[in-house]
């Protein structure tokens, strides 16, 4: 990376004759201790070769979890006092947390929360709720009116084609339920006014297959510095990489002929 910001690097020769170069970063480049210093140096690459210009935004990141895109763009980072994931895993190893809540959270070891009470709310009893103390059961996406942020960034909306099974509910209901048991009730009562509710948050994520302009001005940290060990592809059975493809038969039997078992 620093070849390449400084020119040095002879990829620089394929980069400056492109007309539309693109700069994809995935979940590795960015869960590191030096991420930081890794966005810097890719958004110093993107300013000096017009990566990034009036026309084209070819600074790009993929997520390899879902929702994770609409999570960030509603701002769900930890607040001013709050825990980081591993500042909740750490705290709750020692006994420091006495509740931890898991909305649809399966993509970690579970077990390390066996300190706290754990509250679960999702489908399909995936790994969250092995462990959890209790259980409030959700929606799939297949039987909820609900907004989905794509890859792109462009806001899609679905529709339930069939009804939650038993008691399950939406999720924005059960949060809103949850908030009045609280005492900390929340300001909507139904879907219009939770919609409402989320274009005061961010006016973006109400329009639909809208690409709203990024802005790359104040991303990474110049002063951060690289470290020397290679950036590794993340490990991803692509076949099960949510609840939903880990409870299927169809999937499984994909892995197998992928083995050749």
């Amino acid at each position: 990376l620093n070849e390449i910001a400084s020119g040095k690097h002879e990829i620089t020769n394929k980069i400056n004759s492109a007309n539309f170069p693109m700069i994809i970063i995935g979940n590795s480049a960015v869960c590191r201790p030096d991420s930081s210093a890794i966005i810097f140096r890719i958004r110093e690459i993107s300013e000096k070769y017009n990566i990034v210009r009036g026309d084209w935004n070819g600074f790009n990141f993929m997520s390899s979890v879902a929702s994770r895109v609409g999570a960030l763009d509603l701002g769900f980072v930890p607040g001013q006092g709050g825990y980081d994931f591993n500042s909740i895993i750490e705290n709750s190893e020692n006994g420091n947390l006495d509740i931890v809540y898991l909305l649809g959270a399966d993509e970690f070891s579970v077990d390390k929360l066996t300190n706290s009470f754990v509250i679960y709310q999702g489908h399909h009893g995936d790994k969250g709720a092995e462990l959890a103390d209790v259980i409030l059961p959700g929606s799939a996406y297949t039987e909820k009116n609900a907004t989905y942020i794509n890859t792109e960034g462009r806001v899609q909306n679905a529709y339930a084609a069939v009804s939650p099974p038993g008691i399950a509910k939406e999720d924005w209901k059960i949060i809103r339920a949850f908030s009045s048991y609280i005492d900390k009730t929340l300001p909507y009562n139904n879907l219009e006014e939770l919609r409402n509710r989320i274009s005061e948050i961010n006016n973006g994520l109400i329009i639909e297959n809208f690409l709203i302009k990024a802005e790359n001005n104040d991303i990474g940290d110049h002063k951060a510095s690289l470290l020397k060990e290679e950036i590794t592809n993340e490990k991803l059975n692509f076949f099960m990489s949510c609840n939903i493809s880990r409870a299927s038969e169809t999937m499984a039997k994909c892995i197998i002929a992928q083995q050749g078992k």
